[in-house]
């Protein structure tokens, strides 16, 4: 079994050029019912919760939690950033490193805050560590995402009846 801990939280928002990667406000509710609802976000994470049961389930208040981050784009969240770290990884290649994960609204799909917001909080959150990704190869736009973001494979695998790829992040050590 995987367990996951907490990434430090920062005390400050992280701020890049056009986005703010900060907690989570009682007034992103419906955002996120719409994040964990979305048929086109969650086909390749299982697929969507039911609205009315999010509806119902989630509190009033988003729970704050160590290693998750609001993706703001002047004002709005359009997406969440989350970083973990996995101990008893089933994956040995995964085992203690911290994990990424990422989901956005569809409508924040192509403009590159994905790329942006990722590497920030890569780069602010856990800079020098090595980081693992992992989705499913037929996810085309993610394995794009995690290219750029310079995970490169470590292996492919079976899980949930579809091939996944998992990709590592190594720490960047400076030239002599």
């Amino acid at each position: 079994m995987t367990e996951l801990g907490p990434v430090a939280w920062r005390p400050e928002p992280i701020r890049t050029e056009g986005l703010v990667l900060r907690e989570s406000e009682a007034r992103e509710r419906a955002a996120f019912i719409e994040l964990l609802a979305s048929p086109k976000v969650h086909t390749y994470l299982g697929g969507p919760r039911p609205r009315d049961e999010l509806e119902r389930e989630m509190p009033r208040a988003p729970e704050r939690r160590p290693g998750s981050f609001v993706v703001d784009l002047d004002g709005a969240m359009i997406g969440q950033i989350l970083l973990r770290r996995a101990t008893g990884h089933r994956r040995p290649a995964a085992a203690a490193k911290a994990d990424l994960g990422y989901r956005f609204l569809p409508r924040a799909w192509g403009f590159g805050y994905a790329a942006e917001a990722c590497a920030a909080a890569l780069d602010s959150v856990l800079p020098g560590e090595p980081v693992v990704l992992t989705t499913q190869t037929a996810n085309v736009g993610s394995m794009r995402l995690a290219a750029k973001l310079g995970f490169t494979e470590v292996e492919r695998f079976q899980a949930w009846d579809t091939q996944q790829w998992l990709g590592l992040r190594s720490p960047v050590t400076p030239s002599a």
